[in-house]
């Protein structure tokens, strides 16, 4: 009890503390008119009360990420706990403020087309080709798994839901912003407090032995899974998700001013670290052993894990809306992750999104496309996810430390490019691990790995004094001197 309880009051801190000072680094001017206000279109660039523009953020960037990764986390042992915090606080709401802000300061734009206008055209594609990808995964996995949570709720044939899931998809990624998720996401809200607040006190009021394991020092993985760098690939929203990197441009179209951007950005990251601390908890504490929650996941995926926790913890009606509110959250991230995807496609293609008919232009293909993937073996999407997500999160980071090198902030780019070191040396050693990579033996991987993260940092150290020596009109617009 005592070390979940001090972990939620680090993240509060982390908020409180460290999220000011990356605040006061970014520099916020409060006099600055926001996107939502200079390019207004009334269906993406739309100015919303703070408060909805945060649960929006917050619904967008939580999808089944903060349940099944902490799940699967909490397989390895309480070192779940250490990251769900230290990665939340420096490096996930980090990566979360700088991509929203940077995009409020350049017209709300995508992390692309941010990425490009400070490093150019191949940098761009590359961020084009990540983001599209990740996004498309994202679309494709947060329809399948609400689908077989719906599936065993209801008793309707998975097939259908998948249909009417995409349908739902389509129409909120062309309809104006504030049409539908504006209104609805409000109530999803609602849903999600009653998930996240019933789950844990139903654990604690049930009498579990809270976290028994607090050995932190042993990987317990009943598979034998090497912990480094693998919880960090499972375990990523909760912690740092690429993907919020393209979700938080959604919500710096809609802010109206910059002094929101700490509680919007960096406060629905440390809210999504609290969801995933109750579920690693979960991990930890309502199953006797690794070994018996993993034959669970192994029987039905970690889906049968939040329907049996839940029905046990809060009874036939209250488990049903428990696990109501987790099938919520992964469509809440879905609809997002389509619109992105037309919003950065038509960034690409210079296409005005005013008219329905050049939405539909876009969409389109993207619901064949996502239709077509959605066939595809899950398990094997859930893998390439993790790597393309935690890669994105990598190079987010860097873009967020070349921005502040670029804006005279350069005394305080550590506070990105460490944390995007760390990222980069989970995911190169990941992909020169993994049977789905290069599959080279381990600790060759660890080390080249290792040597490559060091590498990358040594390359930005070298280029950063160049950067800080580019003229003002060179640099990405909005640099608060």
């Amino acid at each position: 009890m005592l070390l979940f309880i001090s972990c939620v009051v680090l993240l509060i801190l982390g908020y409180l503390v460290y999220g000011k000072f990356v605040e006061s680094v970014f520099g916020i001017d409060r006099n600055r008119p926001t996107p939502a206000y200079t390019e207004t279109d009334g269906v993406d660039y739309v100015a919303m009360p703070t408060w909805k523009v945060f649960l929006i953020q917050l619904l967008d960037i939580a999808g089944i990420g903060p349940i099944f990764g902490p799940i699967l986390g909490a397989l390895y042992g309480p070192q779940a706990l250490l990251w769900v915090v230290f990665g939340s606080i420096f490096a996930g709401a980090v990566h979360d403020f700088l991509s929203g802000m940077v995009s409020v300061r350049n017209r709300g734009e995508s992390i692309p087309e941010i990425v490009g206008d400070a490093l150019g055209m191949p940098a761009r594609y590359v961020m084009r080709f990540f983001s599209l990808l990740l996004l498309l995964l994202v679309g494709v996995v947060f329809v399948l798994s609400p689908a077989k949570l719906l599936s065993g709720l209801t008793g309707m044939e998975t097939t259908w839901l998948v249909a009417l899931i995409f349908g739902y998809y389509f129409l909120a990624t062309v309809v104006p912003i504030h049409t539908i998720i504006g209104r609805i996401y409000p109530i999803f809200g609602a849903l999600l407090l009653f998930m996240t607040v019933g789950i844990a006190g139903g654990l604690f009021l049930h009498g579990y032995d809270i976290i028994p394991n607090q050995n932190f020092f042993a990987n317990v993985h009943p598979d034998g899974l090497p912990l480094w760098p693998l919880l960090f690939i499972v375990l990523s929203c909760g912690a740092i998700s690429g993907f919020h990197s393209t979700q938080s441009p959604l919500m710096a179209r809609c802010m109206k001013n910059e002094t929101n951007g700490r509680f919007v950005f960096y406060g629905a990251m440390i809210a999504e670290g609290v969801i995933a601390l109750i579920w690693v908890t979960v991990g930890l504490s309502f199953y006797p052993s690794p070994e018996a929650m993993n034959s669970v996941i192994a029987a039905g995926s970690p889906s049968a894990v939040v329907n049996e926790v839940a029905r046990t913890l809060l009874g036939p009606i209250g488990g049903a809306l428990a696990i109501l509110g987790v099938i919520i959250l992964p469509i809440t991230s879905g609809d997002t992750a389509f619109r992105s995807m037309r919003l950065i496609l038509a960034e690409s293609f210079k296409l005005s999104q005013r008219e329905i008919g050049k939405r539909l232009l876009l969409a389109v293909p993207l619901f064949l496309l996502g239709y077509a993937i959605s066939l595809v073996d899950f398990n094997i999407i859930w893998r390439y996810f993790g790597w393309a997500n935690q890669t994105l999160a990598m190079l987010g980071l860097w873009a967020g430390a070349i921005w502040l090198v670029q804006h005279e902030r350069a005394k305080y780019h550590w506070i990105a490019s460490l944390p995007a070191t760390f990222m980069s040396a989970v995911s190169f050693t990941f992909i020169l691990y993994s049977p789905i990579g290069l599959g080279i033996p381990y600790t060759v991987a660890v080390v080249i790995g290792l040597l490559l993260a060091l590498a990358a940092l040594g390359v930005f150290l070298y280029k950063a004094h160049g950067w800080t020596t580019v003229q003002p009109s060179k640099k990405l617009a909005g640099g608060h001197i």
